[in-house]
């Protein structure tokens, strides 16, 4: 896999590339700031870029333009985008963007390396990979008319999950229930959300991201 890492904070930087060299991933550049990041994407072809929201020049949503740019240049990048706080309007405007290959996590999660491991290999294999604080937040703002409304709180939490990036056993583990029990949960959330098996589209992501939008419409 090969990876390229742009975060402004040099010690962070250095210790993400050292981690994934580490794991025997190829490292093909790091960058400190957009336009050097959108560069190194450029002449590496990365199969995975991993970005900070915050970057120079105002601290702001330069990562989050960056990566929004990156998949336009380069259809079909899988990106991390990376952030020290929940920031709902930075994860939806990524998420709601593009199918497959993307995912947001807070910077703690890294020191988890397990867990950061795995959310990065799920996000370059096409998966998604969500922080599960930032899914608890956006689920604390969706309207009271959302479509959600019409879920139980048990296929709120296989729904959460699901937009986490977590497959049916990975559910069923977190959950402590059967994976005959998560396939129903499931089948019901695509009934009430008016997914239907006609459709073209890979249902899950459709679920999720159904649950992203409404998400962002209730954010101010």
């Amino acid at each position: 896999m090969r990876v390229v890492i742009a975060e402004d904070d040099p010690l962070l930087r250095e210790g993400l590339a050292l981690l994934l060299r580490a794991e025997s991933l190829d490292v093909a550049a790091t960058a400190g700031t957009p336009q050097e990041a959108l560069d190194a994407i450029d002449a590496h072809r990365p199969d995975v870029a991993i970005l900070d929201v915050r970057m120079p020049p105002t601290h702001t949503d330069e990562g989050i333009r960056a990566a929004v740019a990156a998949r336009d240049r380069h259809p079909g990048l899988a990106v991390l985008v990376l952030s020290a706080y929940v920031e709902q309007s930075f994860a939806t405007q990524l998420l709601t963007g593009g199918v497959g290959g993307l995912g947001y996590l807070l910077k703690e999660r890294v020191g988890r390396v397990e867990e950061f491991l795995d959310a990065l290999h799920r996000v370059a294999s096409g998966g998604t990979a969500i922080d599960p604080e930032v899914v608890a937040q956006l689920f604390t703002r969706t309207r009271k008319d959302s479509r959600l409304e019409r879920l139980s709180p048990r296929e709120r939490e296989v729904l959460a999950l699901m937009a986490e990036g977590l497959g049916n056993t990975a559910i069923a583990g977190r959950l402590v229930i059967t994976d005959g029990a998560v396939h129903k949960h499931i089948r019901s959330i695509f009934a009430k959300l008016d997914l239907s098996p006609a459709d073209r589209s890979d249902r899950r992501v459709a679920a999720v991201l159904r649950y992203l939008e409404d998400a962002r419409r209730a954010t101010p």
